[in-house]
């Protein structure tokens, strides 16, 4: 079936996603530069992959959801062996009884933004023009097609070594649980697919067109280098709440995550101020004082004041420079239901949530 794309995905067009990834990722998400690594060693001698609309498909076609799942800093030492994609795609096909039509990003991060392209361009699959979460969120049932009703199972797991399982579990939030604990015993981190939908379940709740957008903020922070965070927070209605050095980080592999804090002293406009980040994977929260300056759902994103880039929360160190971008997050998530699932409470913030 002849689709039109959206735009055609090579490697100069990988490394923007990458980054403009990495930037909705809001700290988590995986590091981009392994994921591109992976993806740039499949698009080899011009070969591109073709994002695609949703509304292309018919309702009753077959979308998969692929991504890492586990710890980030686990994932910069321990990476993937690109065996597992390949595996991941015929176990799931067995499972579902049918072929996939096209590959779909579970989340918008640094590498699970890109590692898809691997299983798209492996497959000679295109991928769709959304996510299930328009950021990166730290746990599987943390997507918007769990407001829908949609269940993450059967789910699929593989690790670098070539271990397999499947999940068939009761909730969405027990596959996490599972999943998780499988996860710690595979070293820390492994591929899933899971959410398989058909189009038509999934077109409802899909955060349309993340991979365009994260392809535009890549574009952005290449044209304006230092000056990104201010052009992004004018471009996508954020803010830049902060700006000062790194004057701590404490940093943990805690249940299959990364948590921890990072404290930063201003500088220039917020001289003799500072500002905590707390997070699990993803960045929480900001404060200054007892004050919230943003907290999840709403996008916390760390940029290199020097060069523009992304600062994931595992790269975060002592001394760097930079500046925090408040974005505000896709609308689905200012619901009462979706705050339940992944607004601040969840994660044991005293405060409630108030949109950037």
């Amino acid at each position: 079936m002849s689709r039109r794309s959206v735009f055609e995905v090579d490697r100069l067009a990988l490394s923007r996603i990458a980054d403009g990834g990495a930037v909705l990722g809001s700290g988590g998400g995986g590091n981009p530069y392994v994921g591109r690594l992976m993806a740039e060693q499949v698009l080899t001698g011009g070969k591109t992959v073709p994002v695609v609309d949703i509304d292309q498909f018919a309702d009753d076609e077959l979308i998969l959801p692929i991504a890492m799942m586990g710890a980030p800093s686990v994932m910069q030492e321990k990476f993937p062996s690109g065996k597992e994609i390949p595996a991941l795609v015929a176990m799931m096909e067995r499972l579902m009884g049918r072929k996939v039509s096209a590959i779909l990003c579970i989340e918008a991060g640094g590498l699970n933004s890109t590692i898809p392209f691997v299983a798209a361009a492996a497959a000679g699959l295109p991928i769709i023009d959304g996510d299930g979460m328009g950021r990166a969120f730290p746990e599987l049932q943390m997507v918007t097609f769990t407001l829908g009703g949609l269940t993450a199972t059967p789910m699929a797991m593989f690790d670098d070594k070539g271990n397999g399982a499947t999940f068939d579990t009761v909730s969405n939030k027990w596959t996490e649980r599972l999943a998780r604990a499988l996860t710690i015993e595979m070293g820390g981190s492994a591929m899933v697919g899971l959410y398989a939908a058909t189009a038509g379940q999934m077109k409802p709740y899909l955060v349309r067109g993340s991979l365009s957008m994260a392809h535009r903020i890549g574009e952005l922070m290449a044209e304006h280098g230092a000056g990104a965070a201010r052009v992004l927070a004018e471009t996508y209605k954020g803010a830049v709440l902060f700006s000062g050095r790194v004057r701590d980080v404490a940093r943990r592999n805690e249940g299959g995550f990364t948590r921890g804090t990072v404290a930063i002293e201003g500088t220039g406009d917020f001289r003799r101020r500072e500002v905590t980040l707390s997070f699990q994977n993803e960045f929480l929260a900001a404060e200054e004082s007892g004050r919230v300056l943003a907290t999840t759902p709403d996008l916390i994103t760390l940029l290199d004041a020097n060069t523009g880039q992304p600062v994931t929360a595992e790269m975060v160190k002592y001394g760097l420079a930079v500046n925090v971008l408040g974005l505000p997050c896709a609308p689905i998530w200012r619901t009462k239901e979706a705050l339940d699932l992944v607004g601040p409470r969840y994660f044991g913030l005293d405060v409630d949530y108030r949109p950037l």
